[in-house]
């Protein structure tokens, strides 16, 4: 069996010629450190194209086999298959020296890291490769990127979903017609580096549970304490400091492993002494207390204020089209507690508009005020400054702003000296719409971009602008995937980060900042997941959240001496499930020092979960982003 069609020009592969090892497997569930492999395909692929083997198996996870709704497989299917352990060296053979191929690989590649690490093996995979990242790079005219869809739309024939052999098989067509289409489009491949930056961490420690109560401020002189303050230790204690934290979550006390200005007070019985935590108290004007004192206070906690336990739902879902209801609050980007530089002002659209609801080109209101509804426009050349400008005023004509060439591309500007960008030869041969910065002042739709869209186009967000979050009524919440893309980069690397926040704009344990060194809080309510050198996503279980988290803050960091004026525009994109169509997207341009950047935040607005596209950068690095949300971070 050929992966790659007869037409396609072999000689011409150049990038694009690995040797291949597709994977699909069937879980007993969602969290590869706890779920186990009931299945697994693969199939390897030579350079060539043509198959090399092919591999399937049942395998006992030797626990429940959980949704047997999903993947059909039952207890009584699975008794008898060999244990996972039992072929990991054949499959292993299989993965040795070949690009690790899966539908939202990481997932695959996580489940795969996990099982061998329990057979006490290293998992032989150094680079991987996931197709849904490269097909959102393609952006394909589909409803979503889900396996089926893509395999209706490039004519793969899909016999039976969600059994591994069968979606393997599908993926190989789907493979073949994506690099088809990537090397049309002169499009890097999203290669990942395996481990991505860190080994997985296989045994993490169990969640911590959050405190129940709202934070009451500091204690008045001499005066009680209060369920819900915060407290922080250092230094040494008389009694154990696992004994002192188990007092203290026990009487409803919040224990923090950071100072900050929200601290309530500092147990210490070395006042004076030099710890960063001492410091900060000091420089706060946080209360300290020795340990005596501390002890005597737990006796007598007074009540406090629980969080609200409102269940959180999502915005009513509407129909293609539809208008957005209720206001849109005006911009209020989240600033870090912790003293920094001054905040950048970047450019951007007048706060507080109402965000339109997407339209096709040439419908009556699309054409009056939003002509390029459905659109998305690529800018290229000019300062940037004048790129910033040519970008803010395509989201105001109702296109979104792309920051690499696609599928999905329907209009090139050019700004001065864009023409020596090395995509225009392709955009040429492809025989797109090119125009010059004063058709942004009068847009006109030709022939050639009337191209096929997406029946439901994804909210285009500016830059301050907010969507509520839909979520289905009466079935499962599905996670929502916030996902940053950017124009490859060859100095610096660019990192993803999140932050769980509670009512003071705090993380409630270390654990609640997620980074490349620690891609998931230990309740598995948010992960980073990375596409490819140019794409991370920030995974968030929203329905699942404590109450206490009251905001999410999706940012990104520069490793290096790179700045994010030299890095350009972030796409953004928010959609619900791994592989569902984007909601919203914004595009945000850094301007030219700025080291971190603010992308968005999602947070509580009474029964529905909100998304703002924030856009704020900083000349500061992640380690003062960080610790100004309350991370714990040494010296």
């Amino acid at each position: 069996m050929s992966l790659l069609s007869p037409s396609f020009d072999m000689p011409a592969m150049g990038d694009y010629a690995y040797d291949w090892a597709l994977v699909d497997v069937e879980t007993s569930g969602l969290m590869a450190r706890r779920d186990r492999v009931l299945s697994i395909a693969v199939i390897t692929v030579g350079p060539d194209g043509e198959q090399t083997g092919e591999f399937s198996t049942l395998l006992d996870p030797g626990c429940d086999p959980g949704p047997v709704e999903v993947h059909g497989l039952t207890v009584e299917q699975l008794q008898g298959a060999p244990t996972f352990d039992q072929v990991a060296g054949q499959i292993g053979a299989m993965l040795q020296d070949r690009v690790l191929v899966a539908h939202n690989a990481q997932f695959d590649y996580d489940f795969l890291a996990h099982e061998f690490a329990r057979a006490r093996m290293w998992l032989p995979v150094s680079q991987r490769l996931c197709t849904l990242a490269l097909n959102r790079q393609v952006d394909p005219p589909t409803d979503d990127m889900k396996l089926g869809t893509l395999a209706a739309h490039y004519g793969v024939p899909q016999q039976r979903a969600h059994d591994a052999l069968d979606d393997t098989r599908v993926l190989a067509g789907i493979l073949r017609a994506s690099l088809r289409e990537a090397a049309r489009l002169d499009l890097p491949l999203p290669l990942v580096t395996c481990p991505p930056r860190a080994d997985s961490q296989f045994t993490p420690k169990p969640p911590k549970t959050p405190c129940a109560y709202r934070n009451p401020g500091r204690p008045a002189p001499g005066g009680p304490l209060q369920q819900g303050m915060k407290v922080a230790i250092t230094g040494e204690t008389a009694h154990a400091r696992a004994e002192l934290v188990g007092r203290a979550v026990a009487a409803g006390l919040n224990l923090m492993t950071s100072v900050s200005r929200h601290t309530s007070v500092l147990v210490t019985n070395e006042p004076a002494s030099d710890s960063a935590k001492a410091r900060r108290a000091l420089a706060e004007g946080v209360p300290v207390i020795d340990e005596q004192t501390f002890l005597r206070l737990l006796a007598d906690v007074r009540p406090g204020t629980a969080h609200e336990a409102t269940a959180v739902r999502g915005a009513p879902v509407t129909e293609p089209g539809a208008e957005q209801t209720g206001p849109v609050e005006p911009v209020s980007a989240t600033v870090p507690a912790a003293p920094a530089p001054e905040a950048a002002v970047l450019p951007t659209a007048s706060p507080g508009v109402p965000v339109p609801a997407p339209r096709r080109p040439g419908s009556p209101a699309g054409t009056l005020d939003k002509p390029l509804a459905g659109h998305r426009v690529l800018v290229l050349g000019g300062t940037h400054a004048d790129a910033v400008a040519a970008r803010t005023r395509v989201v105001e004509l109702g296109a979104s702003a792309a920051v690499n060439l696609s599928a999905g591309v329907t209009d090139v500007v050019l700004l001065p000296e864009g023409e020596g960008d090395r995509r225009m030869k392709r955009i040429t041969a492809l025989g797109l719409p090119v125009h010059d910065l004063h058709w942004l002042g009068s847009p006109t739709a030709t022939e050639q971009n009337a191209v096929a869209l997406r029946p439901q186009e994804p909210h285009v967000l500016p830059r301050g602008g907010v969507i509520d979050l839909p979520m289905p009524h009466g079935g499962p919440a599905p996670d929502w995937y916030v996902t940053a893309g950017w124009t490859p980069q060859s100095d610096g690397e660019i990192d993803v980060v999140a932050f769980l926040l509670d009512e003071d704009e705090q993380v409630t344990f270390d654990e609640d900042f997620i980074f490349y060194g620690a891609p998931e809080n230990p309740a598995g309510t948010a992960r980073l997941l990375t596409g490819g050198p140019a794409e991370q996503t920030i995974a968030l279980d929203l329905a699942s959240l404590p109450p206490a988290t009251r905001k999410i803050v999706v940012a990104a960091a520069i490793d290096g001496s790179a700045t994010f004026g030299t890095v350009g525009a972030i796409q953004i994109g928010a959609a619900p499930g791994s592989s569902g169509a984007p909601l919203a997207r914004a595009t945000l341009d850094a301007a030219t020092t700025e080291r971190t950047m603010l992308l968005v935040e999602i947070y509580r607005r009474g029964p529905v979960w909100r998304l703002r596209a924030v856009g704020q950068g900083y000349d500061h690095g992640l380690d003062v982003l960080a610790r100004g949300y309350g991370v714990a971070i040494d010296d």
